[in-house]
């Protein structure tokens, strides 16, 4: 007589699992701390974008790409990408204030600054992301980020010369009449600078600086005077007399993010870390050029914008902004200078190889 066989212990128990988007998605600071932080120790360090924590997305830069523009590029990093487009409309003098063609020369200077003559405008209402779809207002991410692009541009001393967007009363080059008075300011370009993201994927300031530079070294102005007879500015429409802009300096901004386990173990397991207030151990991690999940889950930011010499050497702090907990110190700041150094040097390159087009 034969019997049933009682159905085998190894039998494997069907488990639940969830794809890896679902996981960031429902448990994020945990699916974040699993990469940092492995089980094994052999196991190296990996974002989940597979990057490790000092690594920043490799850089492509395009100029020249809008045409009924002065200066215009296509800058993407990562998934982040940002057009920019520069164009350049005149400003009388008599349509200023208090100034006239006589005032003296200590009270024109950083004109660029106090005649406002370059105009940031950032547009992320694109839908580069779920969170900025089109037809809505100017967010205020948006406002932020051309306050912030307006301070760097007009910071340490100005990144685009005052003679640069002077426009005088007599072709340049030409000679005075014997007795006449020396030439005039009559006009100045000013420059409307704007920035659209088609595609947002986290780090938007650093995309967006890097697009502005691109867009103003490839800026190209025809050559523009005053005639007195006609009382208006007169521009060449030959193109082998347009000129460019004469950048001072180029500073490079870094952008970096600051992940604690302590966060982690508050958003509901995760391995390692624990809570922060009942005095575990609390490790920390700086994530460099950090992309849209990663913003979303780290409460520390810091940007580190610097300026080196050509080959990448002497590193120049030319700004730090600094937002959230209290990790990065003295210490830290000094590795995120170096990193910024590098990513700095990396920058320039990809920018020497876009080059101007016009």
């Amino acid at each position: 007589m034969s019997t049933l066989a009682p159905p085998s212990s190894s039998t494997d128990q069907p488990t639940l699992s969830f794809p890896r988007a679902t996981f960031a998605k429902l448990s994020p600071r945990p699916f974040l701390l699993a990469h940092l932080q492995p089980s094994h120790p052999s196991t190296p360090i990996a974002r989940p974008n597979r990057r490790r924590p000092d690594e920043h997305r490799p850089p492509a830069v395009h100029t020249g790409s809008l045409t009924h523009a002065n200066g215009s590029a296509v800058v993407r990093v990562g998934d982040t990408a940002v057009v920019c487009g520069v164009r350049g409309e005149v400003l009388l003098a008599r349509d200023v204030p208090g100034y006239t063609p006589k005032t003296p020369r200590r009270l024109r200077s950083r004109e660029t600054t106090r005649l406002g003559l370059l105009v940031p405008n950032v547009e992320l209402a694109t839908g580069c992301s779920p969170a900025h779809l089109p037809g809505q207002p100017p967010s205020a991410l948006a406002q932020s980020l051309a306050v912030r692009l307006l301070a760097l541009l007009e910071g340490c001393g100005g990144l685009v010369a005052d003679e640069d967007l002077r426009i005088w009363e007599a072709p340049a080059g030409e000679k005075d009449e014997a007795g006449a008075e020396p030439p005039q300011v009559q006009a100045w370009w000013v420059l409307y600078i704007d920035v659209l993201f088609i595609s947002l994927d986290g780090n938007p300031f650093d995309a967006a600086w890097a697009a502005v530079v691109a867009a103003l070294a490839d800026v190209r102005l025809p050559r523009a005077y005053w005639d007195a007879d006609r009382e208006r500015v007169l521009c060449e429409d030959a193109r082998d007399t347009a000129r460019g802009l004469r950048l001072r300096g180029a500073p490079m901004p870094a952008t970096f993010a600051v992940f604690t386990s302590a966060a982690a173990g508050g958003g509901g397991g995760g391995g390692g870390g624990g809570g922060g207030e009942d005095g575990a151990r609390r490790e920390s991690w700086v994530l460099a050029d950090p992309d849209a999940f990663e913003e979303e889950v780290c409460d520390e930011m810091v940007t580190v914008t610097v300026d080196c010499e050509r080959d990448g050497t002497s590193p120049v702090i030319v700004k730090i902004e600094k937002s959230g907990g209290p990790v990065v110190g003295r210490e830290e700041m000094k590795e995120l200078v170096m990193t910024a150094a590098a990513g700095w040097l990396e920058w320039q390159r990809v920018l020497r190889q876009a080059g101007p087009t016009k």
